[in-house]
């Protein structure tokens, strides 16, 4: 029996490999990536924190029917608060296979693989696709 290999580069999906990865933490624009099959992705910060991977966030969007990237929805009655737009303090590469943030928010449990990344492209083929896979 082979011994198993413990490398964060196995098992990568190769169209889920980026080519180039932009965080743009000064103009708050946010995260830039192009894929090496030439597919280009742009994840405003909001859109990623509201897609955070963490179990914490999965489990809150799974019981109120949210998809990553989706917003909260206002509670029935509740009057809209004003808040800050999500912006991490920091990123910083997780081996060869993610990007984690620290959250201006003070969250930093998400590790964002370039495969979940890639799932949940939020450009408008990728979720026409994602549509059509679901429909």
């Amino acid at each position: 029996m082979a011994p198993k290999r413990l490398c964060d580069t196995e098992n990568v999906d190769p169209v889920a490999d980026p080519k180039s990865v932009r965080v743009n933490l000064s103009t708050g624009t946010g995260v830039d990536i192009e894929w090496k099959d030439g597919h280009a992705s742009h994840y405003s910060f909001p859109y990623l924190r509201d897609a955070c991977p963490c179990a914490l966030c999965d489990d809150e969007r799974g019981k109120s029917g949210r998809l990553p990237g989706e917003p909260p929805k206002p509670k029935q009655g509740e009057l809209p608060m004003f808040k800050a737009a999500a912006r991490p303090d920091s990123a910083e590469p997780v081996g060869k296979y993610a990007i984690k943030f620290h959250w201006s928010d003070g969250h930093d449990l998400g590790i964002y693989s370039w495969t979940f990344l890639r799932d949940w492209c939020p450009c408008e083929e990728c979720a026409s696709l994602r549509s059509a896979k679901v429909g």
